[in-house]
């Protein structure tokens, strides 16, 4: 709230005016009765269980009038203050994020039918009419940040936008600072500045200025007692707020701060802070703006219908990054520590376009090691600007961001614990898309599993190749035909197709990493008049782990396409005795290849590991990184980049891949603990 209009003398009292006016303490009882009055739940500070907390309130005896805290790395404390100031404390442990973004929501429902089917429900919001007393400017800014998220983005979380919408903002302008408090170098305070629907700045008279800056906070304010503030009382709360400021100085700088942390990925000073971070995840659980989740599956007691929520979640907790296969993408606390930091100081602005922390400072008043993040941010500060916003990113069709049911029509198996699933009777949205692009598969009862798409079956259809790799996946290839699945898109982005014309194209893969290059195969057959020389490269194991082998040796057999596989005989079919022998890998025989590449583009998948050796070799061919590709797996939960799983740097792999050009990531291919 800035203060900037004519002031008189005058106490003579009058309905609300435009602009700063005077609000005494009987006022603000007024202002509460009045929210109550019309429906709303004041949530505001009071005081439980040693701390100042965010609860219903129904009257201003249950604010934290006289108290304030004492804080600092690792320490919180009540103190008696020698006024009575209302608001005259700093941040406690909760944050508005408690209702507007509930630790446990209910976001769908599943059923299973007796036929054998299955039916897919959404959960519509029903916001509770609340209105947030004595929200400060950095926690403003925390929810301006996890509206951008949660609501700006390809996908909306509607629970979230609900309860935004629904919600009442009375703002109040902090008159004392925490040595805690950093909001001065994140921009996001100490002065209120927009976002609320009333602000309050609290005098030292026991009174407030109070000023509207939407409809809804003017008609409130038009009901309330008030008079115009004297120049005194304008000039002691600026007088204030310049105080605050002056004492929380600027302790972190800022300048260049994203381009130092990402150059420093491997400093020492991350395996520093790991021996004493206890990874207990109270960082995340008390900041404002955090907002990973996962998906919670609730069922009756026959599991015949199924409630999902979605529940707060950390990238701290030891399994937030564990894959399909079971390797954990941040398997040491050293990586989950970084993860968490880059994040909020780096690469939330190439996600998100802003900084990922406002200064509140509860991460470090409430971490019981003590680990202040100011302190770690100076050992690698420097001073240049913060990177642009990031570009737009692309909507996904709203008819995809739904569960809707699919039934199993065939099933064909590939390998001992791989099939390939083919589903009808979905629509057109959901039955196309691109090469390499995939769907979220859900069962009741079961959390959802990201399934590539092998291959488009237009007008209703699709298959999806799929490895019995965890209890999800196993009940999903255990269906029989005739069953009911719920699916998600397909959503995240492709190969690009666009780039194989007049060019050679090069094919890369093992395993089952021939599923999602399936239908890239068969845009490549399909324009075979466009492209140059074709060569694929596909490694296995044994000869009974071949995914399609039928294609396979139909590929081999084509005489415009080169197909290199160890368990392919000279006829070009599958022989188990093929492969024997050392030096047979599918690396090795890109080494060896003859081929010339400087007109060629790559498209890889596999393990990371594998990707990296192959992109070495592809090189030596005389393939640039900037003309190759590859697809990446993380652990998804949401499959539409809000639940926070897949996060991999600056990137969320479901919305932002899965597969990406190799130069786009640089920074974190092949680096471990990303």
């Amino acid at each position: 709230m800035t203060v900037s209009v004519d002031v008189t003398s005058s106490s003579t009292a009058t309905a609300a005016r435009p602009g700063p006016a005077h609000l005494d303490r009987e006022g603000l009882a007024t202002l509460i009765d009045l929210l109550r009055e019309d429906g709303r739940t004041v949530i505001a500070p009071t005081v439980a269980d040693g701390a100042i907390v965010y609860g219903e309130v129904t009257s201003v005896a249950q604010l934290p009038v006289g108290w304030g805290d004492r804080q600092q790395a690792g320490s919180y404390r009540l103190e008696r203050r020698s006024d009575d100031a209302v608001f005259g404390y700093n941040m406690g442990p909760t944050s508005w994020k408690r209702w507007t973004y509930p630790s446990r929501t209910p976001i769908g429902t599943s059923r299973m039918t007796a036929d054998g089917g299955a039916t897919f429900g959404t959960t519509e919001p029903e916001p509770p009419m609340l209105a947030f007393l004595g929200v400060r400017a950095c926690e403003i800014e925390a929810l301006r940040i996890q509206d951008t998220v949660l609501t700006a983005g390809p996908y909306v979380d509607a629970d979230y936008a609900a309860r935004r919408a629904s919600a009442l903002i009375i703002a109040v302008n902090c008159t004392t600072a925490a040595s805690t408090c950093f909001c001065t170098s994140m921009g996001s305070g100490p002065e209120v500045t927009g976002g609320y629907d009333i602000a309050l700045t609290e005098l030292a008279n026991g009174g407030f200025l109070v000023d509207a800056a939407t409809p809804a906070g003017e008609a409130l304010v038009a009901r309330l007692v008030t008079r115009a503030m004297t120049i005194d009382e304008a000039v002691a709360a600026a007088q204030s707020l310049a105080a605050v400021r002056t004492r929380i100085g600027d302790q972190v700088a800022t300048a260049g701060l994203h381009d130092r942390l990402l150059a420093n990925l491997d400093h020492d000073r991350w395996a520093q802070v790991a021996e004493r971070c206890l990874s207990c995840a109270n960082c995340t659980l008390v900041c404002p703006t955090c907002f990973c989740s996962s998906i919670e599956r609730v069922t009756d007691l026959d599991g015949a219908d199924s409630t999902s929520l979605r529940v707060w979640d950390s990238c701290f907790t030891g399994n937030f990054g564990i894959m399909a296969d079971g390797v954990n993408a941040r398997p040491r606390p050293k990586d989950r520590y970084r993860q968490w930091l880059t994040h909020k100081f780096a690469t939330w602005w190439d996600q998100f376009g802003s900084w990922g922390c406002v200064g509140c400072g509860r991460c470090i008043t409430f971490c019981p090691a003590a680990i202040d993040i100011r302190e770690e941010l100076a050992a690698i500060a420097p001073a240049t600007p913060p990177p642009p916003a990031p570009p737009p990113v692309p909507s996904i069709p709203e008819a995809r961001q739904e569960y809707v049911p699919a039934t199993l029509d065939s099933i064909r198996d590939e390998t001992k614990d791989t099939r390939t699933l083919r589903l009808r009777g979905l629509d057109p949205v959901h039955a196309s898309g691109g090469p390499g692009q995939f769907v979220m598969v859900s069962l009741p009862g079961q959390p959802p599993a990201a399934i590539s798409v092998s291959r488009y079956l237009p007008p209703d259809g699709l298959e999806l190749t799929i490895r019995a790799a965890g209890p999800a996946t196993a009940q999903i290839t255990s269906l029989p035909p005739g069953a009911v699945v719920g699916i998600r898109g397909p959503v995240g982005n492709g190969w690009p197709v666009d780039v194989t014309a007049g060019r050679d194209v090069v094919i890369v893969t093992g395993g089952t990493g021939l599923a999602p290059l399936r239908g890239l195969i068969d845009h490549v057959l399909a324009t075979r008049d466009q492209i140059g020389e074709v060569h694929l490269y596909y490694g296995a194991r044994t000869a009974d782990d071949i995914l399609f082998a039928d294609e396979l040796e139909a590929w081999a057999a084509r005489d415009d396409i080169n197909v290199y596989c160890r368990w392919l005989d000279q006829a070009g079919h599958v022989d188990p005795n093929a492969g024997a022998g050392p030096g047979r890998s599918t690396v090795s025989a890109i080494h060896r290849a003859g081929w010339d590449g400087s007109n060629a583009v790559a498209f890889v998948c596999g393990p990371e590991r594998m990707m990296e050796a192959t992109a070495i070799a592809l090189a030596g061919r005389g393939i640039p990184r900037d003309r190759m590709w590859v697809t990446l797996e993380r652990h998804m939960e949401c499959g539409v980049g809000l639940c926070g799983h897949c996060q991999l740097g600056r990137w969320f792999v479901c919305r932002d891949g899965p597969v990406f050009r190799l130069t786009s990531l640089e920074i974190e291919f092949g680096r471990e603990g990303i």
